[in-house]
């Protein structure tokens, strides 16, 4: 330990003399080195910014509301190439309440580069969060809903608590204060210092991805392994109404070639969103546009053009029929 500490000393030493040598015989180079280090170093101190916010649930290991905050913070470093893992940092999960209402908030941060991309390509931010839920769920051991939609707000709870979570400030100022009056020693130093891609977590976006296709589910994979490239299928989605121009239902069809039996679809409806998955050929994810009564969905097959059918009444016509007349 000992000896280490010597070693970064005279690495340390070594490099201002450096310094003190190029400032003496080419100050214009000095002056733009020092610029692009504060330079660099001002972006890595920005503290994370909220993005959006989504709304899920945890299923295991005791069902909870769960909101995730996406945030994009610089001093997550962006992956090397389109084929490269995508870094992310998840921070610690926090539960709250509101009045009788217990939930659980977790924020998790991307490169600002990478949100900002995603943010007029509906494929790449469902992927995105996509991979940020697995990736809680591998860190926290939870088993969390297939199901989310993001909320109208950008973040749940405040912002300075989201930045004391994925930051790793105190709390208690008079904590903070005293930790500031140690002197840090070079090992404390050394360890503190984040060097390279490896100290965050990052997970591989999918292939089809890459090469611009629309895609499948995101996955954690190495390089020993496979993936199972899961299409999106086409499909179309109507809006049905009766003759006075009354929204009743949504219809959507969805084409799947080389599938014949409606035993090899999984269909998942809630109000608000769809999931079909195929036999790990096909996966299409939807969000609704209008809230639906999962009970009262139908869907039905049909094998010789291979399509199958999901008719989902709407939630209003439900509550008018009911006697309890809601609008969406």
């Amino acid at each position: 330990m000992e000896s280490s500490s010597k070693g970064l000393l005279t690495q340390v030493t070594q490099f201002w003399n450096l310094l003190d040598d190029l400032s003496e015989s080419n100050p214009e180079s000095y002056e733009k080195f020092i610029q692009q280090q504060l330079k660099e170093g001002k972006q890595l101190c920005v503290a994370p910014e909220p993005q959006l916010c989504l709304q899920t649930k945890i299923l295991k290991p005791k069902e909870k509301l769960l909101f995730i905050n996406l945030c994009q913070w610089k001093r997550i470093p962006a992956p090397q190439s389109p084929t490269h893992p995508v870094p992310l940092s998840v921070g610690r999960p926090e539960d709250m309440s509101e009045t009788s209402d217990v939930y659980t908030v977790i924020d998790v941060a991307y490169n600002p580069d990478i949100l900002q991309a995603a943010e007029k390509d509906q494929v790449r931010k469902d992927q995105l969060i996509r991979m940020a839920m697995k990736c809680i769920e591998e860190k926290l051991q939870f088993t969390l809903s297939h199901f989310y939609h993001i909320t109208k707000f950008k973040i749940k709870g405040s912002i300075q608590r989201m930045k004391q979570n994925l930051m790793g400030i105190q709390t208690d100022p008079t904590d903070l204060k005293e930790k500031m009056r140690k002197e840090l020693t070079l090992e404390q130093i050394r360890n503190s210092t984040v060097s390279n891609m490896d100290d965050f977590p990052q997970l591989l976006l999918p292939k089809d991805h890459v090469s611009g296709k629309t895609g499948c589910l995101i996955e954690e994979i190495s390089s020993t392994e496979t993936q199972a490239e899961m299409k999106r299928p086409a499909y179309e989605l109507k809006i049905g109404a009766d003759h006075n121009e009354k929204l009743l239902k949504i219809e959507l069809k969805v084409e799947l070639p080389g599938i014949n039996s409606v035993s090899l679809c999984d269909l998942s409806v809630s109000e608000d969103d769809l999931l079909i998955e195929v036999s790990e050929k096909y996966r299409l994810y939807l969000n609704l546009p209008k809230p639906v009564n999962p009970e009262m969905t139908t869907a039905k097959f049909i094998k010789e053009k291979a399509t199958l059918i999901v008719t989902m009444p709407l939630m209003t016509c439900v509550n008018e029929n009911t006697g309890q007349n809601q609008k969406v």
